[in-house]
């Protein structure tokens, strides 16, 4: 994997976690109860941690305080197995504490102001490994690193000679000239570039040729959420690049974003390549769980799409909606699979399928099955617009998913009309429903294969 050398601004995130079941007496606000709390490198520690997660060699150049908070910083990006070039803070490590109930945040505070604290100057140390650096990105909090002249000095040099990738603030100093990318995102390019009105591709567009243009930069990628982003390069029409929808808390994707890119464009990507993999990047951190998968330890087990299954079924069951799951093993996909996913979703507010694992579907259906293996199947069938989430599991039955995901509704064909479903028994108890819904005769992957045999035969 890619060295890749950081510059930014560390904070302490810490989301005060609890349920909310009341309102307080004392005003109409909500009061929440059985709180914990949950600590992370936040800021360009988040960047950082997400850059070793995903197997890079890191060097953080950063400003941390000597205090408890700083303390926890260090100890997170060291579990994370990341190298802290720290440079040394005046004051207290910026906290950011959001507060939270189920996938909601009601607040948010920050208890470190801009000000406050101040880095230190570059050491000699940090100069150097901007300047050797295979790959920089600057992730921008606002908070004074990236405005230091010693490192500016060293980030011009090294962006004639290596890719530079700048998220900047708005609060923060311009990008140094002749930096490879630039990520604002909308709200960002829209307080960088006030004289631009209107909203929509068009606005988005104009912003990013005019920051390229003023920053004396090779590119600039205004990242729009959900929607994607707009990249303007030297010459030539912009490129939109859409994003796979994505159902989750977004906080931390920007860092996830930036990190991606960088390291695509290290590995000798062009930037609309780069931009292309960090947006799929991006989009599945936030279907994936986001913050919650950087919580994981390192080793921890983690199924391909659980964590987007669960983020999905408590988002729906937190506004007062009906779930509903369906399973099966959905080799070689037909019209058939599809009317009866389409069936399912119309009896609910979403739709989880639970999916059998390549494993197991071998166990049921022989050795020559499955056709296709479990990623591609899960790939097709999150395409569909009437499904919501896949989750794999490798069972002969999807009763362990069941019981973590507690559907209200589960549904299979009528041709298991007069059959005993496990699956019933399970839902029973917590008062779920088991459905049949009709199915298109003479619809199989059995059949399909003996067809496709009889052909080639």
């Amino acid at each position: 994997m890619t060295a890749l050398v950081i510059v930014g601004d560390v904070l302490l995130d810490r989301d005060v976690e609890g349920a909310v079941h009341r309102l307080s007496p004392d005003a109409p606000v909500p009061v929440v109860d059985d709180c914990h709390d949950r600590v992370r490198a936040g800021g360009a520690g988040l960047a950082a941690t997400l850059a070793a997660r995903a197997g890079h060699q890191v060097q953080l150049v950063t400003a941390i305080g000597r205090d408890a908070a700083g303390d926890l910083v260090r100890e997170h990006l060291a579990d994370a197995g990341v190298e802290i070039i720290d440079v040394g803070l005046t004051g207290d490590t910026p906290e950011k504490v959001r507060v939270r109930a189920g996938t909601r945040t009601l607040l948010r505070l920050d208890r470190t102001q801009r000000g406050a604290s101040r880095p230190a100057s570059a050491t000699p140390r940090a100069r150097a490994a901007v300047r050797m650096a295979p790959a920089v990105l600057v992730a921008d909090y606002g908070y004074g690193i990236a405005a230091d002249a010693a490192l500016r000095s060293e980030l011009t040099g090294r962006a004639t000679r290596a890719p530079v990738v700048w998220d900047p603030h708005t609060r923060g100093p311009a990008p140094v000239p002749g930096t490879t990318l630039v990520t604002p995102n909308r709200a960002e390019a829209t307080r960088f570039v006030p004289e631009v009105a209107g909203v929509g591709l068009g606005a988005d567009s104009e912003r990013a040729r005019r920051l390229r243009r003023r920053w004396d930069v090779t590119a600039v990628c205004v990242t729009l959420g959900d929607e994607g982003a707009v990249l303007a390069l030297r010459q030539g029409l912009p490129y939109v690049i859409g994003a796979s929808p994505a159902v989750g808390d977004p906080c931390g994707a920007g860092d996830c974003f930036a990190v991606a890119a960088t390291a695509a464009l290290a590995d000798g990507a062009s930037a609309p390549r780069a931009v292309e993999h960090a947006v799929a990047q991006a989009s599945a951190f936030v279907a994936h769980g986001g913050l919650d998968g950087v919580d994981r330890a390192p080793g921890d087990r983690h199924e391909p799409s659980l964590a987007d299954a669960a983020s999905t079924v408590a988002r729906v069951r937190a506004a007062g909606g009906v779930v509903v799951a369906t399973g099966g093993c959905f080799d070689l996909l037909h019209a058939g699979h599809v009317e009866l996913l389409r069936a399912a979703r119309a009896l609910g507010d979403c739709l989880v399928v639970c999916l059998n694992s390549d494993a197991s579907v071998r166990r049921l259906k022989g050795a020559g099955r499955p056709i296709v293996g479990e990623a591609d199947r899960a790939a097709v069938l999150e395409s569909l617009a009437c499904v919501d989430a896949v989750e794999v599991f490798d069972e002969d039955t999807p009763a362990t998913a069941l019981r973590r995901l507690r559907p209200d509704v589960f549904v299979k064909g009528s041709d298991y009309a007069g059959r005993e479903l496990q699956e019933q028994a399970v839902l029973g108890e917590w008062g779920g429903e088991t459905v049949l819904v009709p199915i298109l005769e003479g619809r199989s992957t059995t059949t399909l294969i003996q067809r496709a045999l009889a052909d080639a035969g």
